[in-house]
């Protein structure tokens, strides 16, 4: 493994695969504003010894953006549903609503979803809303789908695809992140909080916009925000004495949250309840699939679209996470030079930022120390920020 290579600023960070969403970094934000009294937050109990697990996936990334679009493969139907980089929850909904239009434009009443995740998921259940009768085939459910171990984030242009063909994704992306956002928020205020909005707070040494960040050794990513920048609020910059923290530059971001154990349990349920059906097996050649009963198949396989459809264009990008003992006190995100926390329910998220190696990488193996070594910063982070009585342990 590459040594990491952590970016030097904080400003950096924001412009790194959308690390935080849309609503950390679309547009100026607006000017320093003061709170009346100092905020206080909750500290984070960052230790190694609370690290829960360290977890890894590969995102599916291509160049063209994802692979929504009908083959006729045999005596099927094929609808593709995948390649959605590191924006797979976010745009579940929207890509979902595409892939069902063309499944429904075969006339057929049965449908069958070829993997389990978060794409092969919302699709399924958008099919049996539209009175489709649906059967999930899926080497593995979750919690064991790689979706499972996404940070957790609303980033709908998180590495879906490269500059060069952002014009020509353009549309259809903002399509599908609306259509997202909406089901997002009927989803708020459900028991579990599958779905909330957080404020988060970045952090720099330096003015905010004033560095470029990209990660040395990938593409430069598309970027869509100015498309969607009435869906969520504009960051806020604090003036220092306003907030906890020794960094003179902090920038106050609201964004949503998917606490992804209570929201894939959520989907599971609901799928199951109206009737779905699931059928655990593995498929080495696209050509198995002829044997299935059903007429029109979607494949939401992510990354597993390589090897299924010889799709070479799908590129994994390798990415780490560790969870941390739950806190519920803790209700804020927060992002440094190059690291983030995401404070899930099930577990806060922390994950390096900015490090290099990771574009082409398959390699599922976790790396504990690069985990550790997170853990500990943020713990120094954490060490100098300013205390608060009603936040101090028993």
């Amino acid at each position: 493994m590459e040594r990491r290579q952590f970016l030097r600023q904080a400003g950096a960070t924001l412009a790194v695969a959308s690390t935080a969403g849309l609503a950390a970094c679309a547009g100026q934000p607006s000017r320093p504003v003061s709170t009346g009294r100092a905020l206080s937050l909750a500290p984070i109990r960052a230790s190694t010894d609370r690290i829960t697990g360290v977890y890894v996936c590969t995102r599916p990334f291509r160049a063209a953006g994802p692979r929504i679009e009908m083959q006729k493969l045999g005596a099927k139907t094929i609808v593709h549903n995948y390649g959605h980089g590191g924006s797979g929850w976010s745009l579940s909904w929207g890509a979902g609503t595409l892939a069902l239009q063309m499944a429904q434009s075969t006339g057929v009443r049965e449908l069958g979803v070829i993997g389990c995740g978060a794409i092969g998921l919302t699709t399924a259940l958008l099919a049996q809303r539209a009175g489709l009768a649906v059967r999930i085939y899926a080497k593995a459910l979750p919690p064991d789908v790689f979706s499972m171990r996404a940070s957790g984030l609303w980033t709908p242009d998180s590495r879906i695809c490269d500059a060069a063909h952002a014009p020509a994704l353009a549309d259809r992306w903002e399509m599908m992140t609306r259509i997202s956002y909406a089901r997002y928020q009927s989803l708020l205020g459900l028991p579990g909080n599958p779905i909330e909005w957080i404020d988060g707070y970045s952090l720099s040494d330096a003015p905010f916009g004033k560095f470029h960040g990209d990660v040395p050794d990938e593409p430069e990513y598309g970027d869509f925000a100015d498309r969607v920048r009435d869906l969520t609020p504009r960051p806020v910059e604090l003036p220092p004495g306003s907030h906890p923290f020794p960094e003179p530059y902090v920038r106050r971001y609201s964004t949503i949250m998917f606490n992804i154990s209570s929201y894939a349990n959520l989907l599971m349920s609901e799928f199951l309840a109206a009737g779905g059906k699931i059928e655990v097996r593995e498929f080495q050649h696209a050509d198995e699939l002829q044997k299935l009963p059903e007429h029109t198949l979607v494949n939401a396989t992510g990354y597993g679209a390589r090897a299924l459809f010889n799709d070479d264009s799908v590129i994994p990008v390798r990415g780490q996470t560790a969870r941390l003992i739950p806190q519920p006190e803790v209700t804020y995100g927060l992002r440094t030079h190059n690291l983030s926390v995401v404070p899930r329910t099930d577990g806060l998220m922390v994950q390096v930022l900015g490090d290099s190696g990771n574009f082409n990488n398959d390699d599922i193996t976790p790396h504990r120390e690069v985990s550790e070594a997170a853990v500990r910063e943020l713990a120094e982070v954490v060490s100098q920020m300013k205390s608060d009585p009603a936040h101090s342990p028993a």
